[in-house]
């Protein structure tokens, strides 16, 4: 293919001469007159291992080439692949100025020469930033450019491996609407070696952020465990590839799915003790305590979008802390229901695994000591909570919350805090 690269910084370059190397003729722009000499005379203008004689080659090759005109790189192109810093202003807003001018540059040429043309967006913007800016501008007082293809394809490259990361990443990611466009993406890096994942262009925008953030939150959530276990005398390292060990539930998709807040007789009271300890030993571990307070809040935003709805018959589904278990220790449920309560609401619960007459130990002293009056709250069938409720809150994922969700009227407002979660039965 012919491909344009907008931006020869690091993610612009490392991606035009990759490309190249795959036999795709490639011309990079970039407004800076030195990097464009740089790269014209077969030097990367940034340093990353391997990149210096890959460039080397596919300019000696005619595969490569650079320049400062945009419209030179425009008309001898057929898709434009647009790499441009996306950096932080001081309020930490994104700026996407230069996203910005790149699709105006395109714009302007294809107003010149009208003609079938595929626009990329491989800078980390936020969701929404390709339909408000980089397609706006494309567009600009037309409607809809005719022939005019739009998507966003992130890139997963570390600094220090980049060829490699290019060669052989995670997954070829590409967000647009229709297949055509996909479709050239997916010959565009036919050669390389990993999953093709089309989706919407939202949720690749979205996605690249989420990789980023998680990622930051493993290194410092490492480092926080690194510091109390200096704390309380435990090797580091050791500790860590124990907890590596495990691809079950550490090291896989365990727990990595939208939904509500935990709870149970496990989880809560480790990360209190934790905290307490790190109190005691002057340690601040600002990550680690900051979760049970996130994890409140999912409570009260459940609480307030019932309020919301300004009806006060609730029926809630599912009252233990997960499906298919009667333990109802530090239910996030609980919480809702007694906050509920409080603010007024008249209340039926359904959840056939908390039996009243069963309960017994932990569970029984729990229901009897702080919340004695749940007995009366509770529905023996689907009709029963359905006949009372004006409100419905879905609280985990069972068979149970199914049978309600496929049964549930259009007059009942439905509250799903598995974050569509359930499937209907």
């Amino acid at each position: 293919m012919r491909v344009s690269v907008f931006g020869l910084g690091y993610v612009g370059c490392v991606t035009a001469a990759c490309l190249a190397r795959a036999g795709h003729h490639v011309i990079g722009t970039d407004i800076s007159a030195e990097k464009v000499a740089l790269l014209s005379s077969g030097t990367a203008p940034l340093v990353e291992p391997g990149l210096g004689e890959l460039v080397r080659k596919v300019v000696s090759e005619g595969h490569l080439r650079a320049t400062t005109s945009a419209a030179e790189a425009v008309t001898e192109s057929e898709v434009a692949l647009i790499c441009v810093g996306t950096p932080s202003r001081r309020n930490g807003q994104l700026d996407v100025s230069a996203v910005q001018r790149a699709a105006e540059s395109i714009a302007r040429e294809l107003d010149i020469v009208p003609r079938p043309y595929t626009v990329v967006l491989r800078s980390t913007v936020l969701p929404g930033t390709t339909e408000t800016v980089l397609a706006s501008a494309l567009h600009g007082s037309a409607r809809r450019r005719p022939g005019l293809r739009v998507g966003v394809n992130p890139e997963f490259m570390r600094e220090g491996s980049s060829l490699r990361d290019f060669a052989q990443p995670p997954l070829t990611l590409v967000g647009c609407e229709g297949p055509d466009t996909a479709d050239l993406l997916r010959g565009l890096y036919q050669e390389v070696e990993a999953p093709f994942v089309h989706t919407s262009v939202r949720t690749a925008e979205m996605a690249k952020y989420i990789s980023n953030a998680f990622h930051a939150l493993k290194v410092t959530f490492a480092n926080e465990i690194g510091d109390l276990c200096d704390l309380l005398g435990a090797d580091a390292q050791e500790v860590i590839e124990v907890f590596l060990k495990d691809h079950k539930l550490n090291i896989s998709e365990a727990y990595l799915r939208p939904g509500f807040a935990f709870g149970g007789s496990c989880l809560p009271k480790d990360l209190r003790a934790l905290l307490s300890v790190a109190r005691a030993g002057d340690l601040p571990i600002p990550v680690l305590s900051a979760i049970l307070p996130s994890n409140e809040r999912q409570v009260l935003q459940a609480v307030s979008r019932v309020l919301a709805t300004n009806r006060r018959r609730v029926g809630v589904v599912g009252l233990a802390f997960k499906p298919d278990t009667d333990d109802l220790r530090e239910s996030p449920m609980v919480g809702v229901v007694e906050a509920l309560i409080g603010k007024g609401c008249d209340i039926r619960i359904l959840d056939r695994s908390v039996s009243i007459a069963r309960l017994g130990g932990a569970n029984r002293r729990y229901i009897e000591e702080e919340i004695p009056h749940i007995a009366s709250l509770m529905c023996d069938s689907v009709a029963s909570l359905l006949a009372h409720a004006d409100v419905l809150i879905l609280g985990n994922t069972g068979d149970q919350a199914r049978e309600v969700l496929a049964a549930a009227g259009p007059q009942q407002v439905v509250i799903d805090l598995t974050r569509g979660g359930i499937q209907p039965a």
